[in-house]
């Protein structure tokens, strides 16, 4: 979503890269960069007016630091004012009662239901929390049967609604169900209503006060833009909104309503969605999300994804297998598998410092992608025995692979010739990490076109757990 904005700052701040300290000459031409590109992206002209404010006011009165160019010094500012902007810091929801009710409210076509399926597998596994689902659109019935599937799939309880009930009575009937069966967090979907609806946002006043001060939630769509923010204002005047969750996140929206919808409406953003699958929620973090905009990366993010994902177990068992010169096609596969769920190779290479820029040069990640789907297709067209040892590959059995794989020998053979580049550097890149290099995440293989280390999870020798990098970064 920030790619575009992302590319304008880098451009602005070459302007006083290379000077002797920031001052208001050099600064000028920098702000006026950094003003358009906001503007271009959607952003509310008063906020943007403001924000200039705040940061020429701070790169003014910065101090000189010793050994810090005044480029790095105005990103740090540029960095910190955009947190504030966000909200500074990351919003908990308040789960604080024996039964917390979650109201979710929206337009049409926001996202609500999909995100209440979201943030039940959100508040089940990551919180350790007994959810249960209540439908409550009793204008969209298809919303109700979508949100029961979501249930059944995560296996998450929920209540069978009768959608000729008025939303306040759904809601309470839910409540007594859930208080039945020992429930701690009930989430409630509501039917979309448009903002200058006065009777239907009358409805939503009548469920809030009936669960007795919720946590409400508004589905924004990140993709309208000001829009979102116009809309989550009177939202928050009419009902009264405890948070603000930014939907497709992950599209190429201009990124407007994440930047100017906590500054107007004093509600915090507490969760983005980033794609279409039910895990694919992120609470959100303001300065992690300003660390990406500005190409800073957002390591502490990777690393929480590294460790949801990553088999300690595993990991461990493919260091013992480097350490003794051992890599085949099934660690290499079992690797692929582990960089999947992590997401795209550009989600995950935007979050390592920097990299923001080279993947702007290097452009589209797909053709690295697809090459990585091809791959598992081979390989699982293989037999154990020529995964764990592919020296036995004869001519034979590489036409028997190409054949079950759709591919051709000469796709099979090139793969081989790939695993085995892969191979060397793997087994070669271990003695760099025992010397002291940056280790990586383990179980992530090495992505075509991008070389890195491995590392390791488990125990210190304090026995101390360490980070999904293996040593201690924090």
């Amino acid at each position: 979503m920030f790619d575009t904005l992302s590319e304008k700052f880098a451009g602005a701040f070459k302007n006083i890269t290379g000077k002797g300290k920031i001052s208001e000459s050099n600064i000028e031409e920098t702000l006026k960069e950094v003003r358009t590109a906001l503007l271009e992206a959607d952003v509310n002209f008063k906020v943007v007016k403001e924000f200039v404010a705040k940061v020429k006011e701070e790169a003014l009165g910065e101090k000189v630091i010793s050994g810090v160019n005044p480029g790095e010094q105005f990103v740090k500012i540029m960095h910190d004012e955009l947190a504030k902007l966000m909200g500074d810091e990351h919003k908990e929801l308040e789960l604080n009662r024996p039964i917390n009710p979650i109201l979710i409210v929206g337009l049409n076509g926001a996202g609500k239901t999909t995100f209440t399926g979201k943030l039940a597998l959100f508040l089940k596994g990551k919180k350790k929390k007994d959810v249960f689902l209540v439908p409550a659109d009793n204008f969209r019935p298809a919303a109700k049967d979508q949100l029961i599937k979501h249930a059944k799939n995560m296996q998450i309880d929920y209540f069978d609604s009768d959608l000729s009930m008025l939303p306040k009575d759904i809601a309470l009937a839910g409540m007594e169900e859930a208080k039945k069966l020992g429930k701690e967090v009930v989430i409630i979907d509501t039917a979309g209503r448009l903002q200058v609806d006065e009777e239907l946002m009358g409805q939503l006043v009548d469920v809030k006060n009936a669960l007795k001060d919720p946590e409400v939630l508004m589905v924004a769509d990140a993709m309208t833009g000001q829009e979102a923010v116009n809309v989550a204002k009177v939202f928050h005047e009419k009902v009264g909104l405890t948070g603000v969750v930014l939907s497709k996140m992950d599209s190429d929206a201009r990124g407007g309503a994440a930047l100017s919808i906590r500054y107007v409406t004093q509600v915090p953003i507490k969760f983005i969605s980033t794609g279409e699958k039910m895990k694919d929620l992120e609470p959100f973090h303001p300065d992690r999300l300003a660390k990406r905009i500005l190409d800073m990366g957002d390591v502490v993010s990777l690393v929480e994804k590294a460790q949801e994902v990553v088999d300690e177990k595993e990991a461990e068992k493919m260091m013992k297998r480097l350490e003794n010169k051992q890599f085949s096609i099934d660690d290499f596969m079992k690797q692929m598998d582990q960089i999947s769920k992590l997401g795209s190779m550009s989600s995950i290479l935007k979050m390592i410092p920097g990299m923001g820029g080279m993947l702007r040069q290097v452009g589209d990640l797909s053709p690295a992608e697809d090459e990585m789907k091809k791959m598992k297709i081979i390989i699982n067209s293989m037999t154990k025995k020529e995964k764990d040892n592919h020296k036995i590959l004869n001519d034979s059995r590489i036409k028997r692979i190409a054949t079950g794989s759709g591919t051709t020998d000469k796709a099979v053979k090139d793969f081989i010739q790939k695993f085995e580049q892969m191979q060397g550097m793997m087994i070669g890149m271990m003695g760099m990490m025992k010397g002291g290099g940056m280790p990586s995440i383990p179980g992530m293989p090495a992505m075509p076109g991008f070389r890195q280390q491995p590392g390791s999870g488990g125990k210190s020798k304090k026995g101390k757990k360490k980070g999904a990098f293996g040593k201690k970064f924090f």
